[in-house]
């Protein structure tokens, strides 16, 4: 039906066909027969079977590449899901920490040793400044300020940006830059700020493997990624009334809607804290508002 598909998507799309050809002749009809009307049946009808939104849009993408290849070989008079929208797929929201997950992840690391340290730093400044973790892991000297405070971060598409890392991100990078990082580099030369046990950058593979390990010691058993502390950093920002925007130049999003998702994570908490704290949570939920203005 469409070039360059793979076998998988193929097989996906001549299901969906079939399911909707069969469900059309359930209703007296075919697919060269078929209407508007009756394509925003099934849809409706796989809505009520309880299909997901992203489910109902893959199954009307079939149809319409089906349809529109019809209309191209004139087997059909029209196409019936010209003007049919698809159904809004809301994104997922992002796996996040609570602040106490952070603390325990932080302490877990043995700071006695030269490795543990450059974790426990790298772990600070990872939560401190809400980098991505190939930001992270290409640090260089050169980009951080031990005087002002700040790092220079070149993110996507080589766009600069200046984030704070705060005071106690920086006690822990000039302790790590003292008493660790000269250990780690073994009197090698390098500008990476966190060097690998070989002096060499590291990659995300091994930081992903260092971050489980101190999620096991420190007893945190949520699903981690080296991404849910940029999660963490942002919706905590919010959690305590940071602005969207600023929060949208602190990660170096170009768009403020990739933002916004936060701010659905940090309403959640939210609210999942007033009704554990608040004297009158448990009440208001089951009381009439009927005489409630608008």
């Amino acid at each position: 039906m469409e070039k360059g598909l793979s076998d998988h998507s193929l097989s996906n799309y001549r299901r969906d066909l079939s399911q909707f050809a069969t469900w059309l002749a359930g209703q007296g009809s075919r697919l060269a027969a078929c209407d508007r009307i009756r394509m925003f049946d099934y849809l409706a009808n796989l809505h009520q079977r309880g299909l997901s939104a992203r489910s109902v849009s893959r199954q009307l993408s079939a149809l319409r590449g089906f349809y529109r290849w019809a209309l191209r070989e004139r087997a059909v008079a029209e196409d019936p899901t010209l003007l049919v929208e698809r159904p809004k797929v809301g994104r997922p929201l992002p796996k996040t920490l609570s602040e106490a997950d952070v603390e325990a992840l932080l302490g877990a690391s043995d700071c006695d040793t030269a490795l543990g340290l450059r974790d426990r730093t790298m772990l600070e400044v990872l939560y401190a400044a809400g980098l991505r973790v190939t930001e992270l892991v290409s640090l260089t000297l050169s980009q951080v300020n031990l005087r002002q405070g700040l790092v220079r971060i070149v993110g996507k598409g080589n766009k600069e940006r200046l984030v704070p890392i705060g005071e106690e991100a920086l006690a822990w990078l000039q302790r790590y830059l003292r008493d660790a990082r000269p250990e780690l580099l073994n009197n090698k030369t390098s500008e990476v700020l966190f060097p690998s046990q070989r002096g060499q950058m590291m990659t995300r593979q091994t930081f992903w493997h260092r971050l489980r390990q101190m999620a096991i010691v420190g007893g945190v058993q949520k699903p981690l990624s080296p991404h849910t502390l940029r999660h963490a950093f942002a919706t905590h920002l919010l959690n305590h009334g940071a602005d969207l925007r600023v929060v949208q130049l602190l990660l170096g999003h170009s768009d403020l809607s990739t933002t916004q998702i936060y701010t659905h994570v940090a309403k959640q908490r939210l609210q999942a804290l007033h009704a554990q704290y608040h004297p009158r949570a448990g009440t208001l939920a089951g009381e009439d508002d009927s005489n409630d203005e608008s």
